[in-house]
């Protein structure tokens, strides 16, 4: 089975076109190896993970030049509707959203449960992905989630417990990390719940990170063997790019 890759777009420079920003940071990776790219297109309340950028013009890494750009590279595009709290309302708006992207390939990353299946419902192409953020880390955490999306994210540490990723039966519908940055010795994460409410009212002052109130080993990007990790039978895999300060990633 051919490894596959999703790939941050996270912090990709407005107006820089798909294309470069795969030249300049993921030559590296065969075409055939990326399935697809995260990041943000227009704005949306139920975005979460990574604050949305009021700094840069409509805060999105992805243009439609891009998308289209993508859709012709075999890419596909995946939007990281990860928010902790989503109203049945706030769903009803995005849906024009929602029908832009819809198309098979196409993903959508989410938290929340009830988020997962009213997109499911009326959005049936959409392959949905149950987000880290949820820190599925049980047999039975990942049998239920089986039951609400297509694909499970791991978290970082998963990826150090050789018995819990032997016992996982169906592999396939499971996604480790290619790489880790700071989540990986976080001991909170609040960071998440901050962006969630953070990106509702576009206020990154709301942003909050537990190395402000406690200290923490950080250990810098750490690549995974992969090797190792297919062998075992895992063959899809969340990339991320390293910041200059080395301590976490885009």
């Amino acid at each position: 089975m051919i490894r596959q890759y999703t790939i941050s777009a996270r912090d990709k420079r407005a107006g820089q076109p798909i294309q470069q920003f795969i030249r300049e940071h993921f030559s590296h990776i065969p075409l055939e190896e990326i399935d697809s790219f995260f990041g943000f297109t227009t704005y949306n309340p139920l975005y979460g993970g990574r604050m949305w950028n009021i700094r840069v013009p409509n805060g999105a890494e992805f243009s439609d030049f891009d998308v289209r750009s993508m859709y012709k590279m075999g890419i596909n595009l995946r939007l990281p509707m990860t928010n902790h709290h989503a109203s049945l309302d706030e769903y009803k708006e995005s849906i024009p959203f929602l029908d832009k992207y819809h198309r098979p390939g196409n993903a959508i990353i989410t938290t929340n449960e009830d988020l997962a299946k009213w997109i499911r419902a009326d959005f049936p192409d959409y392959h949905l992905e149950a987000s880290v953020i949820k820190n599925i880390s049980s047999l039975d955490e990942i049998e239920h989630a089986a039951g609400i999306y297509d694909t499970v994210v791991l978290p970082m540490y998963a990826n150090q417990d050789e018995d819990f990723l032997k016992s996982i039966e169906d592999k396939s519908i499971i996604r480790l990390f290619a790489n880790a940055g700071c989540a990986l010795t976080c001991p909170s994460k609040m960071c998440y719940p901050s962006i969630s409410k953070a990106n509702k009212v576009r206020d990154p002052s709301l942003f909050q990170c537990s190395q402000d109130y406690k200290e923490r080993e950080l250990l810098g990007m750490i690549d995974f063997d992969l090797d190792y990790l297919e062998d075992l039978g895992f063959h899809r895999f969340k990339l991320l790019r390293g910041k200059k300060s080395g301590m976490t990633g885009h």
